[in-house]
C-alpha cells in the first residue's frame, strides 16, 4: 500500500494509490461452525486476515507519525471484509442486542454472507445507521446512567472504523490521556498519578469532573475536530450518521442533537478526540507557558486530576479551565470538582494552620490519602471508595437472591469469579483492609442466603467456612507498587507527556 503526499491550496493531504481499482481488497471470509474438516482452515484464515489488517493499519500509523499536520483523504477503503470480520470477532459474544434484536450468535450463522452484504452497502453508500436502544444502569450514588446499545451491524462498522482511526490518532494523543485507549488501562492512569505525586513536588490536587460530558458533546465542534486529521468525507458521513441516529426508548425514537451515547463502540474514541483538542492540547501548552512550578496531569475520559506545587498555579488553572470548557459547550461539575491540599507537606501545613487531617480525593474507584509509611515519610495510600464497596456488595446480595435455587457448587463457582474479578482491580498495595472486608461480607451474604433457602437449612459458621475455603479466593495484594510498575512499563522518557522539572513521564511510550 502506498500513499502520495500532495501540496495544494488546501492543507497537505494523503491520497492512496490503488493497486487494482475496482477489485475487493480481500477474498471472502469462510463462515465459522462448519464441518470438522474446515475447523483448522477457518482458524488459519482468521489469523491471516488479522495479520493483513494489522499490516495495513501499521502503514497508516507510520504515515500519521511522520506527517502530524496532514489530513488523510483516503481511509474508507480500509474498511474491507477482512477488517469487518476482525471487528466482528472483537465484539462481546454475550452483549445485549440493539433495536434490531440480532445477537452475535445470530449474525454468525451466515457470517460470510452477512459481511459481504454489509461491505457492499457500506461502499454503495446504502448503509443506514439504526437508533440505539436506550437502557439505564444504576450508579454508585443511586442515580441512573443512560446507555445506548447499538445494533449489531452498527457495532461491527464502528469497531472497524475505530481500528482505522486509532492508527491515526494514537500518534497524536498526549501521554497523560488514558481513557479507552489501546494498551492503556485504569491502572496505568493510577500508576502515572501515583508516580507524579511521589516523585515531584505536588502540594495541591485539582480533582475535576466534566458535567454530563457524553450528553453535551457539541456535534459541530466534534466534526470540525475530526476534520483536522480526516479528510475522507465518507468517514465523516459515517460519523454523522451515528451521531444523528437517535435513541429508542419505549418504542419512541428521540433525536440526538448533541452528545454521543455511552455504551456505543465509537463513543470513547470520539470523546477522546473532542477532549484532545478542547483540553489536552490546551492544558499542555498552559503548563509550559503559564505555570510557575510543577504541574502533573492525568486524564481518564472525563475524569481529570491535575497536581500543582503552587497554589497560585492551581487557582489560575482552575479558572482558565472553566473558561476553556465553557467556550466549547462543556462545564465542570460543581460538586465533584474540588481543589484540595495534598502531598508530603499537607499534614504539617494544615496542622500549623490549626486544621485537621489532609483532605482526600477520589479517582477511578479509589480514595487517595496523604498517608505515612512506617518510617514516617510520606506515602500515597489508596483504598476502595466506600460507596463503590457498598454498591458492589449490594449487587452480590441481589444476585444471590436470584440464584437461591441453584446448587451450592453453582453458587460457589459464580462467587469465585465475582470475588476474583473484584480482587483483580482493587487488590492494590495499601488496600488490603478493604478487600479483606469485601471478602468477609461476601461470605456472610452467602451464609445468610443459604439459611433463607429453607427453614430446615443448618448452614452453620463451620459449614460456611468449609465452603469458603473451597470456593472463595483469599484476599491478597495482586498489584505491584505503582512506581515500580510505571518504571517497568516506561523506561524511556516520553517528550509529549513530560512532567515539568522532573524528567519523568505521565504516560507510556506512544
Amino acid at each position: 500500500m502506498m500513499y502520495e503526499w500532495e501540496k495544494s491550496d488546501s492543507p497537505i493531504v494523503a491520497t492512496k494509490l490503488a493497486n487494482k481499482p475496482g477489485e475487493l481488497g480481500a477474498e471472502s471470509v469462510e463462515r465459522r461452525g462448519g464441518a470438522k474438516g474446515n475447523t483448522d482452515w477457518s482458524r488459519t484464515r482468521r489469523t491471516q486476515s488479522r495479520i493483513s489488517v494489522s499490516q495495513r493499519l501499521g502503514r497508516v500509523r507510520q504515515a500519521a507519525r511522520q506527517r502530524k499536520k496532514e489530513r488523510f483523504t483516503a481511509l474508507f477503503h480500509l474498511i474491507d471484509i477482512d477488517l469487518l470480520e476482525t471487528a466482528f470477532f472483537w465484539l462481546k459474544r454475550r452483549a445485549a442486542a440493539g433495536v434490531d434484536g440480532v445477537t452475535w450468535h445470530d449474525y454468525e450463522q451466515d457470517l460470510e454472507g452477512n459481511l459481504k452484504d454489509l461491505h457492499g452497502r457500506l461502499h454503495r453508500q446504502a448503509y443506514r445507521a439504526l437508533p440505539s436502544r436506550r437502557r439505564y444502569i444504576p450508579k454508585a450514588d443511586g442515580k441512573l446512567r443512560p446507555l445506548g446499545i447499538a445494533a449489531l451491524e452498527d457495532k461491527i462498522v464502528q469497531r472497524a472504523l475505530v481500528a482505522v482511526l486509532n492508527a491515526v490518532y494514537e500518534t497524536d494523543f498526549l501521554g497523560f490521556s488514558y481513557g479507552f485507549r489501546p494498551q492503556r488501562s485504569q491502572h496505568d492512569a493510577l500508576d502515572a498519578l501515583a508516580t507524579g505525586v511521589a516523585r515531584t513536588n505536588v502540594n495541591w490536587i485539582l480533582d475535576a469532573d466534566i458535567s454530563r460530558f457524553f450528553d453535551t458533546v457539541n456535534h459541530d465542534w466534534l466534526i470540525r475536530f475530526v476534520e483536522h486529521r480526516i479528510g475522507d468525507q465518507r468517514v465523516i458521513r459515517l460519523i454523522r450518521k451515528w451521531l444523528k441516529a437517535g435513541a429508542m426508548e419505549d418504542g419512541v425514537i428521540e433525536p440526538t442533537d448533541e452528545g454521543t451515547p455511552q455504551g456505543s463502540v465509537i463513543s470513547p474514541l470520539l470523546a477522546n478526540i473532542y477532549l484532545h483538542y478542547v483540553f489536552d492540547l490546551w492544558a499542555n501548552q498552559w503548563r509550559k507557558r503559564h505555570a510557575e512550578g510543577n504541574v502533573v496531569i492525568v486524564r481518564y475520559a472525563d475524569d481529570i486530576v491535575v497536581g500543582f506545587d503552587k497554589l497560585r498555579d492551581a487557582k489560575r488553572f482552575k479558572r482558565a479551565m472553566q473558561q476553556r470548557l465553557e467556550s466549547f459547550g462543556l462545564s465542570v461539575h460543581p460538586e465533584k470538582t474540588r481543589l484540595v491540599e495534598f502531598g508530603r507537606f499537607a499534614a504539617r501545613n494544615r496542622a500549623n494552620r490549626g486544621l485537621g487531617k489532609p483532605e482526600t480525593f477520589n479517582f477511578l474507584g479509589f480514595t487517595h490519602i496523604s498517608g505515612r509509611a512506617r518510617d514516617g515519610n510520606f506515602m500515597l495510600m489508596r483504598k476502595t471508595r466506600s460507596d463503590r464497596l457498598r454498591a458492589a456488595l449490594q449487587k452480590v446480595k441481589d444476585e444471590l437472591r436470584r440464584r437461591w435455587h441453584q446448587s451450592i457448587p453453582e453458587q460457589g463457582e459464580w462467587l469465585r469469579r465475582v470475588v476474583q474479578g473484584y480482587f483483580n482491580y482493587h487488590a492494590v498495595p495499601t488496600n488490603f483492609r478493604a478487600i479483606r472486608a469485601y471478602r468477609a461480607h461476601v461470605i456472610d451474604l452467602w451464609r445468610r442466603a443459604l439459611l433463607r433457602r429453607s427453614q430446615k437449612d443448618k448452614t452453620t459458621w463451620a459449614k460456611a467456612l468449609r465452603l469458603t475455603k473451597q470456593w472463595i479466593p483469599l484476599a491478597r495484594i495482586l498489584h505491584p507498587w505503582p512506581v515500580v510498575r510505571f518504571d517497568a512499563k516506561h523506561p524511556r522518557q516520553e517528550p509529549g507527556a513530560r512532567i515539568a522539572h522532573a524528567g519523568i513521564r505521565a504516560g507510556g511510550v506512544q
